[in-house]
């Protein structure tokens, strides 16, 4: 997986291609907590090109909600295809994020 990091106005964007899965769940987990750690706490995660995500890549995300949720914040996820909102839906995950469109 490849994480393209940006700025776009007042958001840090992560930008995710590939497969979050326990291989590259490790890598997110790092760079989104080190951005929050940082003061970060604008952060929007574009699923774009992002083809696969699993229970490990779920735990980091839920993780970097939390830690957001401290300060009144909630992580944006956007561009999410059909399969991807799927696992969210089923895992019950959806109300814990602001998903977007684009």
């Amino acid at each position: 997986m490849n994480i393209i990091e940006k700025k776009e106005g007042d958001y840090h964007v992560f930008a995710l291609e590939g497969r979050l899965d326990t291989n590259s769940s490790t890598e997110l987990e790092k760079v989104l907590l080190g951005a929050i750690d940082n003061g970060m706490t604008d952060i929007a995660i574009d699923f774009m090109q992002l083809s696969y995500i699993s229970s490990s890549g779920l735990r980091v995300l839920l993780i970097g909600a939390k830690k957001l949720n401290e300060h009144k914040k909630k992580i944006i996820l956007r561009n999410m295809k059909d399969h991807i909102m799927e696992v969210f839906d089923i895992a019950g995950f959806t109300p814990l994020f602001d998903i977007k469109d684009d």
